[in-house]
């Protein structure tokens, strides 16, 4: 993982009223929630545009509030980096109830990653895939194995390997915990992700495609390892079904 960059604040942002200034700037502090995340600073710089064009972002402005203050904090990229993603995700990764910020974050020589953030920076990050213009998509975070810690997944190389690839937060990092070949989540030019997580009679499971995007699939966590069922013939309609356990 690339050392932690520190996020500076800026002027807190005051949802449906735009900017407002603070009267002080509280630091990150346990009380202080993440409550919103977007991207800034569109490029060209990176060729790639895996997702329909050739447009990703430099920045990611992260929101929080604790109770006296709405704060900002920025994070610029260096040149060699985007982010190469749709938008960031609040899902919690660390298990403590409350959101980290999830992104895919390009080395440009060296593929994607899945890097997460809090206020104080980048706290986590999957190894990156290897050499330039390789991607992946993620799924969500869950208990998927029900030992009590979070799982993120993700399809590493959905054009291309297709491999479900579920890495667990261990208190300090993000470790590689199962693997499943034969399923991905997008196709090239799409500007979405396909599936995600659903919880069916408290169980979380992840909904994805087979390989060829023939079936809908489902797919969950036994003994530490992951096993695959096709719930169907695949379509839009089909995985919005899975998705609400219908």
């Amino acid at each position: 993982m690339a050392p932690r960059r520190l996020l500076r604040a800026v002027p807190c942002f005051v949802r449906g009223a735009g900017l407002a200034m603070c009267m002080g700037l509280a630091s990150p502090a346990a009380a202080e929630e993440i409550t919103g995340a977007r991207f800034e600073g569109p490029t060209t710089r990176y060729g790639h545009a895996i997702l329909g064009d050739g447009v990703e972002f430099t920045e990611l402005v992260i929101e929080t509030e604790d109770w006296s203050n709405r704060l900002r904090y920025r994070v610029t990229l260096p040149q060699d980096h985007v982010f190469e993603d749709l938008a960031p995700r609040l899902w919690d990764i660390t298990g403590d109830g409350v959101p980290e910020v999830v992104v895919i974050e390009t080395d440009m020589a060296r593929g994607g990653s899945l890097a997460v953030y809090d206020q104080t920076g980048k706290i986590a990050e999957t190894p990156h895939i290897g050499r330039t213009n390789r991607w992946l998509a993620p799924i969500g975070a869950a208990d998927l194995d029900g030992d009590g810690r979070i799982e993120v997944a993700f399809i590493d190389r959905p054009h291309l390997a297709k491999v479900l690839r579920v890495f667990e937060w261990d208190g300090e990092a993000l470790v590689l915990d199962m693997e499943l070949g034969g399923l991905t989540n997008h196709r090239i030019g799409e500007d979405f992700i396909t599936g995600g997580v659903r919880v069916c009679e408290g169980i979380p499971e992840l909904v994805t495609a087979d390989a060829d995007w023939s079936d809908v699939m489902v797919t969950w966590a036994v003994e530490g390892a992951l096993q695959t069922a096709s719930l169907g013939p695949f379509s839009p309609a089909a995985v919005e079904a899975a998705l609400a356990c219908r």
